[in-house]
Protein backbone atom coordinates (compact mmCIF):
# COMPACT_ATOMS: atom_id res chain seq x y z
CA UNK A 1 0.00 0.00 0.00
CA UNK A 2 1.50 3.48 -0.91
CA UNK A 3 1.58 6.44 1.39
CA UNK A 4 -0.59 9.15 0.93
CA UNK A 5 -0.55 12.60 1.78
CA UNK A 6 -2.95 14.84 0.92
CA UNK A 7 -1.06 18.31 1.72
CA UNK A 8 2.48 18.34 0.88
CA UNK A 9 2.15 22.01 0.66
CA UNK A 10 0.76 22.69 4.22
CA UNK A 11 -2.49 24.68 3.86
CA UNK A 12 -1.48 26.44 0.67
CA UNK A 13 -3.40 23.91 -1.33
CA UNK A 14 -6.18 23.69 1.11
CA UNK A 15 -6.89 27.42 1.22
CA UNK A 16 -6.58 28.26 -2.36
CA UNK A 17 -9.19 25.42 -3.37
CA UNK A 18 -11.71 26.78 -0.70
CA UNK A 19 -11.07 30.52 -1.92
CA UNK A 20 -11.52 29.29 -5.79
CA UNK A 21 -15.05 27.28 -4.45
CA UNK A 22 -16.25 30.24 -2.77
CA UNK A 23 -15.72 32.81 -6.05
CA UNK A 24 -17.05 30.34 -7.96
CA UNK A 25 -20.82 29.72 -6.01
CA UNK A 26 -20.74 33.37 -5.21
CA UNK A 27 -20.76 34.45 -8.83
CA UNK A 28 -23.11 31.73 -9.49
CA UNK A 29 -25.86 32.17 -6.92
CA UNK A 30 -25.71 35.92 -8.29
CA UNK A 31 -26.26 35.13 -11.45
CA UNK A 32 -28.89 32.60 -10.79
CA UNK A 33 -30.67 35.33 -9.11
CA UNK A 34 -30.74 37.74 -11.98
CA UNK A 35 -31.81 34.42 -14.47
CA UNK A 36 -34.86 34.73 -12.17
CA UNK A 37 -36.15 37.81 -12.57
CA UNK A 38 -34.70 37.83 -16.60
CA UNK A 39 -36.41 36.57 -19.78
CA UNK A 40 -35.90 35.35 -22.88
CA UNK A 41 -32.58 35.26 -24.22
CA UNK A 42 -31.06 36.80 -21.25
CA UNK A 43 -32.15 34.52 -18.73
CA UNK A 44 -30.52 31.94 -20.71
CA UNK A 45 -26.91 33.74 -20.70
CA UNK A 46 -27.22 34.13 -17.15
CA UNK A 47 -27.90 30.50 -16.55
CA UNK A 48 -24.83 29.19 -18.88
CA UNK A 49 -22.87 31.54 -17.05
CA UNK A 50 -23.85 30.93 -13.80
CA UNK A 51 -23.21 27.11 -15.11
CA UNK A 52 -19.96 27.02 -16.27
CA UNK A 53 -18.80 29.40 -13.08
CA UNK A 54 -19.81 27.17 -10.71
CA UNK A 55 -18.98 24.17 -12.88
CA UNK A 56 -15.47 25.63 -13.19
CA UNK A 57 -15.12 27.04 -9.62
CA UNK A 58 -15.81 22.96 -8.34
CA UNK A 59 -13.44 21.43 -11.12
CA UNK A 60 -10.41 24.04 -10.23
CA UNK A 61 -11.20 23.57 -6.47
CA UNK A 62 -10.71 19.94 -7.07
CA UNK A 63 -7.13 19.97 -9.14
CA UNK A 64 -6.08 22.64 -7.04
CA UNK A 65 -6.37 20.30 -4.13
CA UNK A 66 -4.80 17.83 -5.83
CA UNK A 67 -1.52 19.73 -6.59
CA UNK A 68 -1.31 18.78 -2.80
CA UNK A 69 -1.94 15.17 -2.86
CA UNK A 70 1.40 12.65 -3.34
CA UNK A 71 1.65 8.90 -3.00
CA UNK A 72 5.42 8.81 -0.95
CA UNK A 73 7.98 7.78 -4.12
CA UNK A 74 5.52 7.75 -6.74
CA UNK A 75 5.36 10.60 -9.55
CA UNK A 76 1.09 10.97 -10.43
CA UNK A 77 0.54 12.54 -13.75
CA UNK A 78 -2.81 12.77 -15.38
CA UNK A 79 -4.79 11.29 -18.70
CA UNK A 80 -5.40 15.06 -20.66
CA UNK A 81 -8.94 13.50 -22.48
CA UNK A 82 -10.29 12.59 -18.55
CA UNK A 83 -9.45 15.91 -16.77
CA UNK A 84 -11.09 17.76 -19.94
CA UNK A 85 -14.39 15.29 -19.63
CA UNK A 86 -14.43 15.74 -15.74
CA UNK A 87 -14.76 19.45 -16.63
CA UNK A 88 -17.35 18.93 -19.42
CA UNK A 89 -19.37 17.03 -16.82
CA UNK A 90 -19.05 19.42 -13.74
CA UNK A 91 -20.24 22.59 -16.18
CA UNK A 92 -22.66 20.31 -18.17
CA UNK A 93 -24.53 18.72 -15.04
CA UNK A 94 -24.21 22.12 -12.99
CA UNK A 95 -26.19 23.35 -15.96
CA UNK A 96 -29.15 21.11 -15.91
CA UNK A 97 -29.55 21.68 -12.53
CA UNK A 98 -29.89 25.56 -12.45
CA UNK A 99 -31.54 25.44 -16.09
CA UNK A 100 -34.59 23.09 -14.35
CA UNK A 101 -34.53 25.36 -10.89
CA UNK A 102 -34.22 28.22 -13.99
CA UNK A 103 -37.55 27.22 -16.08
CA UNK A 104 -39.36 24.63 -13.84
CA UNK A 105 -40.83 27.39 -11.61
CA UNK A 106 -44.39 26.24 -11.32
CA UNK A 107 -43.57 23.37 -9.13
CA UNK A 108 -40.79 24.98 -6.74
CA UNK A 109 -40.20 22.10 -4.55
CA UNK A 110 -39.51 19.17 -7.06
CA UNK A 111 -37.78 21.40 -9.60
CA UNK A 112 -35.37 22.34 -6.66
CA UNK A 113 -35.10 18.07 -5.14
CA UNK A 114 -34.26 17.19 -9.06
CA UNK A 115 -31.95 19.91 -10.04
CA UNK A 116 -29.95 19.31 -6.38
CA UNK A 117 -29.89 15.09 -6.95
CA UNK A 118 -28.67 16.19 -10.62
CA UNK A 119 -26.09 18.88 -9.82
CA UNK A 120 -24.60 16.89 -6.70
CA UNK A 121 -24.46 13.64 -9.12
CA UNK A 122 -22.91 15.88 -11.59
CA UNK A 123 -20.49 16.94 -8.83
CA UNK A 124 -19.45 13.40 -7.44
CA UNK A 125 -19.02 12.51 -11.20
CA UNK A 126 -16.60 14.95 -11.92
CA UNK A 127 -14.53 14.33 -8.74
CA UNK A 128 -14.51 10.26 -9.37
CA UNK A 129 -13.58 11.13 -12.88
CA UNK A 130 -11.01 13.51 -12.11
CA UNK A 131 -9.87 10.91 -9.47
CA UNK A 132 -9.88 7.99 -12.49
CA UNK A 133 -7.57 10.66 -14.74
CA UNK A 134 -3.98 9.90 -12.29
CA UNK A 135 -1.58 7.96 -13.96
CA UNK A 136 0.94 5.99 -11.18
CA UNK A 137 2.66 2.99 -10.86
CA UNK A 138 -0.33 1.02 -8.67
CA UNK A 139 -4.11 0.82 -8.71
CA UNK A 140 -6.47 2.70 -6.81
CA UNK A 141 -9.19 1.62 -4.04
CA UNK A 142 -12.60 2.75 -2.69
CA UNK A 143 -14.19 2.55 0.86
CA UNK A 144 -17.64 2.06 -0.82
CA UNK A 145 -19.25 3.63 2.49
CA UNK A 146 -17.33 6.58 2.42
CA UNK A 147 -17.76 7.16 -0.80
CA UNK A 148 -21.48 6.92 -0.49
CA UNK A 149 -20.82 9.95 1.94
CA UNK A 150 -19.25 11.49 -0.15
CA UNK A 151 -21.61 11.66 -2.81
CA UNK A 152 -24.62 12.36 -0.21
CA UNK A 153 -22.44 15.55 0.82
CA UNK A 154 -22.57 16.75 -2.81
CA UNK A 155 -26.06 16.01 -3.67
CA UNK A 156 -26.90 17.38 0.23
CA UNK A 157 -24.58 20.75 -0.77
CA UNK A 158 -26.03 21.37 -4.45
CA UNK A 159 -29.38 21.62 -2.97
CA UNK A 160 -28.56 23.80 -0.59
CA UNK A 161 -27.00 26.00 -2.98
CA UNK A 162 -29.87 26.16 -5.39
CA UNK A 163 -32.43 26.58 -2.74
CA UNK A 164 -30.01 29.80 -1.88
CA UNK A 165 -30.43 31.41 -5.06
CA UNK A 166 -34.08 30.90 -5.10
CA UNK A 167 -34.45 32.13 -1.62
CA UNK A 168 -31.72 34.37 -0.27
CA UNK A 169 -32.12 38.34 -0.03
CA UNK A 170 -29.63 40.58 -0.01
CA UNK A 171 -25.79 41.00 -1.02
CA UNK A 172 -24.57 40.23 2.52
CA UNK A 173 -27.14 36.53 2.39
CA UNK A 174 -25.12 35.79 -1.16
CA UNK A 175 -21.91 36.59 0.84
CA UNK A 176 -22.94 34.66 3.39
CA UNK A 177 -24.28 31.73 1.11
CA UNK A 178 -20.76 31.38 -0.53
CA UNK A 179 -18.78 30.42 1.90
CA UNK A 180 -20.87 27.82 3.10
CA UNK A 181 -20.84 26.13 -0.06
CA UNK A 182 -17.54 26.65 -0.29
CA UNK A 183 -17.30 24.33 2.27
CA UNK A 184 -19.68 21.66 1.50
CA UNK A 185 -17.56 21.33 -1.89
CA UNK A 186 -14.37 21.07 0.01
CA UNK A 187 -16.15 18.57 2.49
CA UNK A 188 -17.15 16.56 -0.67
CA UNK A 189 -14.07 16.36 -2.08
CA UNK A 190 -11.92 15.69 1.41
CA UNK A 191 -14.26 12.86 2.29
CA UNK A 192 -14.25 11.48 -1.13
CA UNK A 193 -9.99 11.51 -1.10
CA UNK A 194 -10.79 9.70 2.53
CA UNK A 195 -12.08 6.69 0.69
CA UNK A 196 -8.87 6.65 -1.43
CA UNK A 197 -6.39 3.72 -1.28
CA UNK A 198 -3.02 3.22 -3.51
CA UNK A 199 -2.06 -0.47 -3.75
CA UNK A 200 1.49 0.13 -5.86
CA UNK A 201 2.41 -2.26 -8.51
CA UNK A 202 5.19 -1.06 -10.66
CA UNK A 203 4.36 -2.92 -13.45
CA UNK A 204 1.46 -0.70 -14.07
CA UNK A 205 2.11 1.17 -17.54
CA UNK A 206 2.12 4.98 -16.31
CA UNK A 207 2.17 6.13 -20.34
CA UNK A 208 0.13 8.67 -21.77
CA UNK A 209 0.02 10.78 -18.60
CA UNK A 210 0.93 14.60 -18.00
CA UNK A 211 2.29 16.47 -15.43
CA UNK A 212 -0.40 18.14 -13.66
CA UNK A 213 2.16 21.84 -13.60
CA UNK A 214 2.46 21.33 -17.06
CA UNK A 215 -1.37 20.69 -18.14
CA UNK A 216 -3.76 20.74 -15.08
CA UNK A 217 -2.43 24.51 -13.66
CA UNK A 218 -2.51 26.17 -16.92
CA UNK A 219 -5.77 25.13 -17.45
CA UNK A 220 -6.97 25.87 -13.69
CA UNK A 221 -5.64 29.32 -13.78
CA UNK A 222 -7.43 29.92 -17.14
CA UNK A 223 -10.73 29.21 -15.86
CA UNK A 224 -9.72 31.10 -12.49
CA UNK A 225 -8.80 34.14 -14.71
CA UNK A 226 -12.38 33.53 -17.16
CA UNK A 227 -14.41 33.49 -13.60
CA UNK A 228 -12.25 36.09 -11.89
CA UNK A 229 -13.24 38.57 -14.95
CA UNK A 230 -15.84 37.51 -15.95
CA UNK A 231 -17.74 38.53 -13.00
CA UNK A 232 -15.66 42.05 -12.61
CA UNK A 233 -17.41 42.69 -16.23
CA UNK A 234 -21.11 41.47 -14.76
CA UNK A 235 -19.40 43.79 -11.05
CA UNK A 236 -19.25 46.99 -13.18
CA UNK A 237 -21.92 46.97 -15.13
CA UNK A 238 -25.04 48.00 -14.74
CA UNK A 239 -28.10 46.11 -15.27
CA UNK A 240 -31.05 47.56 -17.89
CA UNK A 241 -33.51 47.97 -14.59
CA UNK A 242 -31.37 49.19 -12.14
CA UNK A 243 -28.04 51.60 -11.91
CA UNK A 244 -26.91 49.65 -9.51
CA UNK A 245 -23.71 46.95 -10.61
CA UNK A 246 -24.94 43.49 -10.96
CA UNK A 247 -22.64 41.93 -8.57
CA UNK A 248 -21.52 43.32 -6.11
CA UNK A 249 -24.90 46.17 -6.11
CA UNK A 250 -28.51 44.55 -3.99
CA UNK A 251 -29.39 41.63 -5.06
CA UNK A 252 -31.95 40.97 -7.73
CA UNK A 253 -35.42 40.97 -6.16
CA UNK A 254 -37.23 37.64 -5.47
CA UNK A 255 -39.74 36.56 -8.28
CA UNK A 256 -43.13 35.84 -6.24
CA UNK A 257 -44.60 32.75 -6.62
CA UNK A 258 -48.22 32.07 -7.97
CA UNK A 259 -48.86 30.15 -4.61
CA UNK A 260 -48.02 33.13 -2.55
CA UNK A 261 -48.40 36.19 -4.49
CA UNK A 262 -50.42 38.92 -2.26
CA UNK A 263 -53.40 39.76 -3.91
CA UNK A 264 -52.44 43.25 -5.33
CA UNK A 265 -49.96 41.37 -6.89
CA UNK A 266 -52.37 39.33 -8.79
CA UNK A 267 -54.64 41.84 -9.97
CA UNK A 268 -58.47 42.61 -9.15
CA UNK A 269 -60.61 39.17 -8.81
CA UNK A 270 -63.27 38.61 -10.78
CA UNK A 271 -65.89 39.33 -7.61
CA UNK A 272 -64.31 42.80 -7.27
CA UNK A 273 -64.90 43.90 -11.17
CA UNK A 274 -67.91 46.25 -11.07
CA UNK A 275 -70.73 44.85 -12.85
CA UNK A 276 -71.05 47.57 -16.29
CA UNK A 277 -74.30 45.80 -17.26
CA UNK A 278 -76.20 46.78 -14.35
CA UNK A 279 -78.72 49.48 -15.00
CA UNK A 280 -77.55 52.96 -13.35
CA UNK A 281 -81.36 53.50 -12.15
CA UNK A 282 -81.14 49.96 -10.51
CA UNK A 283 -82.90 49.70 -7.16
CA UNK A 284 -79.66 50.39 -5.12
CA UNK A 285 -79.28 53.88 -6.59
CA UNK A 286 -80.44 57.61 -5.24
CA UNK A 287 -81.81 59.91 -7.50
Amino acid sequence: MGEIHHADHGWVTPAVSYFVACLGAFVALRSARWALVSQGRTRVVWLLFASTSLGAGIWSMHFIAMLGFSVTGVEISYQPALTVLSLLVAVAVVGVGLFTVGYWRRRPALSLLVGGLTTGLGVAAMHYLGMAAMVLPGRLGYDHLTVALSVAIAVVAATAALWAALNIRGTLAVLAAAPVMGVAVCAMHYTGMAALSVRLDYSHSTQGGVMALQFIFPLGVGLGCYVFFGSLAFAVSPSLSTPQPLLVGPAAPLPARPARASRAARGPQPDRVPDRRRPLGGAGTRN
